[in-house]
């Protein structure tokens, strides 16, 4: 493992765990087979997409992005300002960037904010999501490569000042979504400031469900008000747990995570958008690194659960 690159205290044994409610093997099978073909049709409609207007092409995407994570059994809320267009010919772009839990995440943001998604060179590679990232301009680094930094900046910083809206998570690996989460690197930052583009910050949770529960006692008498709104609170509670489910982390295998997602039930992915931070008139990338990181964090911190890792 190259010591350069960032990494996270989570495994798929000690994050991914799912205690809700499952689903039983031939409706996970259902959701799986249909959420693979939902990206298929993604990749074969890719090129025939791209022949499409601005508008109707990003309407598009979103509907399809968002229709990718339902496909996989996972409800979505969507949280905060209203989206902006891709910039249009001639006008800057604008830099997401968003925490990073599991592969979800891409689907997810597009499903928002539809762009090109910086992502790491072995991403290529992956059956049926590969294709589609590369015919979707997805913008592949080598991670290990420190002198194909400076490129990957340029390359960037190249899209944002063409119109494009570029999609990073910059923390540069995955967490599980308990506790702060890791660094935002600021090399993508410097892109946005070469550009003077716009940063948007976007915090991304996946909660589950807990398990119904009734007010009513085994000789079908209801049980005392006091009873009731406290089993609500705890309820309420548990729905902000974050899902393991959904976390791919470590070393774990695509195909598990994927299996992992169909047979967890009552999976919500939430996506919160934030304010936007002026890249322009920033020098330092690390203070806008800093900002982008602070306004997730504050945002995660809203949910109480306690990192494992602590």
């Amino acid at each position: 493992m190259n010591p350069w690159l960032p990494t996270a205290p989570c495994t798929p044994g000690a994050c991914a765990g799912h205690e809700g409610r499952v689903r039983c093997r031939p409706a996970a099978a259902v959701l799986l087979l249909a959420g693979c073909l939902c990206i298929m049709a993604g990749a074969l409609g890719a090129p025939f997409v791209a022949l499409l207007g601005a508008a109707r092409r990003e309407r598009l995407i979103r509907r399809w992005a968002y229709g990718v994570v339902r496909a996989f059994g996972v409800r979505v809320r969507i949280v905060g300002a209203p989206v902006e267009p891709a910039g249009a010919l001639g006008t800057t772009g604008t830099l997401v960037v968003a925490n990073h839990i599991s592969w979800l995440d891409i689907p997810l943001v597009a499903a928002v904010f539809p762009g090109r998604m910086l992502a790491k060179s072995e991403i290529r590679g992956w059956p049926l999501l590969g294709p589609l990232a590369a015919r979707g301009g997805t913008l592949f680094v080598e991670r290990d490569r420190l002198r194909a930094l400076p490129t990957t900046v340029r390359t960037i910083g190249a899209a944002l000042r063409g119109g494009s809206r570029v999609v990073v998570f910059p923390e540069g690996t995955t967490w599980c979504g308990r506790g702060p989460g890791g660094r935002f690197a600021p090399a993508a930052f410097q892109a946005a400031i070469d550009a003077d583009a716009e940063v948007r910050p976007v915090c991304i949770a996946y909660r589950t469900t807990p398990p119904r529960r009734t007010g009513t006692g085994r000789t079908g008498h209801n049980e005392p008000a006091e009873h009731n709104a406290s089993t609500e609170r705890n309820a309420q509670a548990e729905h902000n747990e974050p899902a393991g489910a959904a976390a791919f982390v470590g070393d774990d295998p695509l195909v598990a995570s994927l299996w992992r997602v169909v047979t967890a039930a009552g999976l919500t992915a939430e996506i919160r958008v934030l304010p936007q931070i002026p890249a322009a008139g920033r020098p330092d990338r690390r203070e806008l690194a800093r900002r982008a990181q602070t306004a997730v964090a504050n945002e995660s911190a809203n949910r109480p659960p306690e990192s494992v890792h602590h």
